[in-house]
C-alpha cells in the first residue's frame, strides 16, 4: 500500500503543477457559465429595442384590431415593443405588395410583416414573414393577437355580451408543481432543470476526456522515454495501476472541489440558482464513480497505444458514448419513465450521467439508488482487473497493438 500512496502522490503532484491543469480549473467553470448566461443576454438585448411589424390584410378586417392588441405589448421602460404599420397599398396588386413587403423585410427595415389571407366559412390563414424564421417569441405574440382578434370579431358579429367575449379571452396560466413524498414544491423550474442537468452532464464529461487524454499521454510519454521500465522494476505493474487510478481520481475530486466552491459563490449573485444543489450529495456520488469507471477505460487505452494517432482513435469512441446522455436530455425530461432511459440507467457506461440527469428530474428510489451504485463498483472492479491484465502486458510492449498472443502471455 506504500508503493500505492507513493505512485499516487507523485501522480497527483505531477499533473496538479501543470499548467494545462491549472488553466482548465478557470476556464472550464467560465465556459459553462458563459453557455448559460450568454442565452438570456441575447434574449434581453432583442427585447429592449422597438420591433417594426407590417401588417398586409387584404380583407381590411383585422389591421385595426391586429395594431392594437399587438401595440399592447410594452418593454420594461414602458415603451411599445412594436410599433405596426400598415403594408398594403390599395393602387397595387396583391403580388406586388409582398413583394414590396419582402424587400422592407430584406433590407432590415422591419422585423416582419403578417400576411392575414381569408377563405369562405371563416377561415383565415396567416404567414409571419421575416428574414429570421426563429423568432419564436415575436411569432407567438402575433398568434395570440391574431386569435384575439378572431375571436372577439366573432362574437361582436353574433351579438355576444362583452363579458361574455372577456371571459372567454381570459387565458389560466397552468403552473408546473413537481410533487414527491416530502410534499410539493411550486419552485420547479424547467429551464433551471434543464440547466443544471445539462451543465453537471457536462462537467463530467469534460473532467472524464481532459483527465483520461491526460492519463494516456503520461503514459505514452513514460513509454516513449523508457521511464515506465524504471518504475515497473521498483513495484509490480498492479500496484503502478492503482497509484495512477488513486493518483488522477485525486486530481478529478480537487477540480470538483473548486467548482464546487465556485458554484456556491456564484449563487450568491443569483447566477446559478440554489435549486442546482438539491441532491448535491447523490450527484457528487455518480461523479466519483462514473470518473473512477472511465479512469479504468483510460488506463487499458494508454497501456496499448503507442501513438497520440492511435490514442486519440481510441478515446474518441469513449467520448461519444459520453456525449449520449446529452443528446437525449430533452426527450429524457419530457419522458423518464421511457424503455431507453431505464435500459441506459444499469448501462454502466452511461449510468453516472442518466442518474445525474433522473436526479433532477424527479424522486429516485433507494433501490434504485443502491442498485445502480452497485453496478458502477462491480463494473469498476471487472474493469480494473481487466485494464490490469492488460496493463501488465502493454505498458512494456512497443510498436503493437493487443492481438491473440496476449492471451497466452499470462
Amino acid at each position: 500500500m506504500k508503493k500505492i500512496f507513493s505512485i499516487a502522490k507523485w501522480e497527483y503532484l505531477e499533473k496538479v503543477r501543470t499548467k494545462a491543469f491549472l488553466i482548465s480549473l478557470i476556464i472550464t467553470p467560465a465556459i459553462i457559465i458563459l453557455f448559460s448566461i450568454i442565452p438570456g443576454l441575447l434574449a434581453q438585448e432583442q427585447s429592449e429595442s422597438t420591433k417594426f411589424i407590417g401588417v398586409i390584410d387584404p380583407s381590411d378586417k383585422f389591421f385595426d384590431n391586429l395594431k392594437e392588441e399587438i401595440s399592447k405589448s410594452k418593454l420594461e421602460n414602458q415603451q411599445p415593443k412594436y410599433v405596426v404599420v400598415n403594408l398594403l397599398s390599395k393602387n397595387n396588386s396583391l403580388a406586388e405588395n409582398l413583394n414590396a413587403a419582402d424587400s422592407i423585410v430584406l433590407n432590415n427595415a422591419f422585423e416582419g410583416y403578417v400576411y392575414i389571407s381569408e377563405f369562405g366559412n371563416d377561415s383565415v390563414k396567416v404567414e409571419f414573414r421575416s428574414k429570421y424564421a426563429g423568432n419564436f417569441q415575436d411569432l407567438k405574440r402575433i398568434e395570440e393577437a391574431i386569435n384575439y382578434v378572431r375571436i372577439n370579431k366573432k362574437l361582436r358579429d353574433e351579438n355576444i355580451d362583452s363579458k361574455l367575449s372577456s371571459f372567454i379571452n381570459k387565458k389560466v396560466k397552468v403552473e408546473s408543481v413537481k410533487i414527491d413524498k416530502a410534499g410539493s414544491n411550486k419552485d420547479f423550474d424547467f429551464l433551471t432543470t434543464f440547466y443544471s442537468s445539462i451543465v453537471f452532464i457536462i462537467l463530467l464529461m469534460m473532467m472524464i476526456i481532459y483527465s483520461g487524454q491526460m492519463l494516456v499521454r503520461s503514459l505514452l510519454e513514460e513509454k516513449s522515454n523508457r521511464l515506465i521500465e524504471i518504475l515497473i522494476s521498483s513495484c509490480k505493474a498492479e500496484e503502478l495501476l492503482a497509484g495512477k487510478i488513486l493518483g488522477l481520481s485525486a486530481l478529478g475530486l480537487t477540480q470538483l472541489f473548486i467548482w464546487s466552491i465556485i458554484s456556491l459563490g456564484l449563487t450568491g449573485y443569483a447566477v446559478i440558482p440554489l435549486s442546482v444543489f438539491v441532491n448535491l450529495p447523490q450527484i457528487i456520488l455518480y461523479f466519483i464513480l462514473g470518473f473512477t469507471f472511465y479512469t479504468t477505460l483510460f488506463v487499458g487505452i494508454g497501456s496499448i497505444v503507442s501513438t497520440e494517432q492511435e490514442a486519440q482513435q481510441m478515446t474518441s469512441y469513449l467520448s461519444l458514448i459520453l456525449i449520449i446522455p446529452v443528446v437525449i436530455i430533452l426527450p429524457a425530461m419530457q419522458n423518464p419513465d421511457s424503455l431507453l432511459i431505464k435500459v441506459l440507467t444499469y448501462i454502466p457506461l452511461t449510468l453516472p450521467s442518466v442518474m445525474i440527469l433522473r436526479l433532477n428530474i424527479g424522486d429516485v428510489s433507494v433501490a434504485d439508488l443502491c442498485l445502480t451504485t452497485f453496478i458502477m463498483l462491480l463494473s469498476t472492479f471487472i474493469t480494473i482487473k481487466i485494464s490490469a491484465k492488460i496493463f501488465r502486458i502493454g505498458i512494456l510492449s512497443y510498436g503493437k497493438m493487443p492481438g491473440k498472443s496476449w492471451i497466452n502471455e499470462k
